[in-house]
């Protein structure tokens, strides 16, 4: 399979970047996306000149770091993570355009590698658990009734790869922080943060400078792990339930 790629390369934050034109050659259907990428850069090495930077860490589709925007979609054309994106998803031929995440709250560090420490920063604020020290309870000591367990479930699924904030026209993480903020509130080890948590997270995304939610559903569209679009309605209905209790 041949190939054209069209990739974005910029030297660090500080400076513009465009898009540059490579050819490939000898790929195989068989291919993740990453292993094409992979090829380029051995050839760019090769040849004495930079190899294009991306992200990738466990290549198993686990980690969420292997974030591109291939041909205007986030993650490619497959409802995937870019590492579980295979080759055979193109045509002998294709022109591929490879792209950073584009979003004012993940700046370009380097070619295709953004700077997604704002996720870090809403976690950090509120995604976590009161554990009391001592003996490990009891495995079941603490029903969770099947539907919450479910729900919990279903929202811990996110990995925090920013697909959603890519797809968004308004660049905004409504899904990200609603998938952080729900799959603990649900469950009763998370009780005694429920309020401050979801105030927190969301006033924590605010202070990152992302986009307003205006509900076009582009983020569970791109989400690799299917976050559902209701897990944003689920987490305004913390927050209200959060701001009235406050209030009182």
């Amino acid at each position: 399979m041949k190939l054209t790629l069209r990739v974005w390369r910029q030297r660090n934050a500080g400076e513009p970047g465009a898009m540059a034109t490579y050819e490939v050659d000898g790929i195989s259907a068989d291919m993740s996306f990453l292993e094409m990428l992979d090829t380029l850069n051995e050839e760019l090495t090769l040849a004495g000149e930079e190899p294009v930077a991306f992200d990738h860490d466990c290549r198993e589709g686990i980690c969420g770091a292997c974030s591109l925007v291939i041909n205007g979609d986030a993650h490619g054309p497959e409802r995937t993570t870019t590492c579980q994106l295979h080759m055979r998803s193109f045509a002998d031929g294709d022109t591929i355009d490879i792209e950073p995440w584009r979003a004012s709250a993940f700046p370009v560090i380097k070619d295709l590698v953004v700077d997604r420490s704002s996720f870090d920063r809403i976690i950090q604020s509120g995604g976590y658990i009161s554990a009391p020290t001592g003996t490990a309870p009891d495995a079941h000591a603490t029903p969770v009734p099947k539907p919450d367990a479910d729900f919990a479930f279903e929202h811990a699924e996110c990995i925090g790869c920013g697909a959603c904030v890519a797809a968004c026209p308004n660049g905004s993480a409504m899904l990200f922080t609603s998938a952080k903020v729900n799959h603990l509130n649900v469950l009763p080890q998370g009780a005694p943060e429920r309020e401050t948590r979801v105030l927190d997270m969301v006033a924590q995304m605010d202070e990152e400078g992302f986009g307003g939610c205006t509900l076009t559903g582009e983020c569970a569209t791109a989400c690799p792990k299917g976050i559902p679009l209701p897990s944003i309605a689920a987490m305004n209905k913390e927050w209200l339930r959060a701001t009235r209790k406050v209030r009182r």
